[in-house]
């Protein structure tokens, strides 16, 4: 499938978006009195984390191959 520059700019504009808002639930959840109890939470916002930025790396390339 191919897209055009800016249909990949904007994805990568909303990816970039996205993992502020992970990392930062992170954070917040890392930062709690107790975060064992959000060990589940943490561990899926981080591999969403990872997930998103091998997309992001993806999308770079293309959008300098474009």
């Amino acid at each position: 499938m191919e897209y055009i520059k800016e249909e990949l700019i904007e994805a990568k504009r909303q990816i970039d978006s996205t993992l502020h808002k992970l990392r930062e639930t992170v954070k917040t959840l890392e930062a709690k009195a107790n975060p064992e109890r959000y060990k589940s939470q943490i561990t899926l916002a981080q591999r969403r984390v990872k997930a998103f930025e091998i997309a992001n790396y993806f999308i770079e390339n293309e959008i300098k191959n474009s």
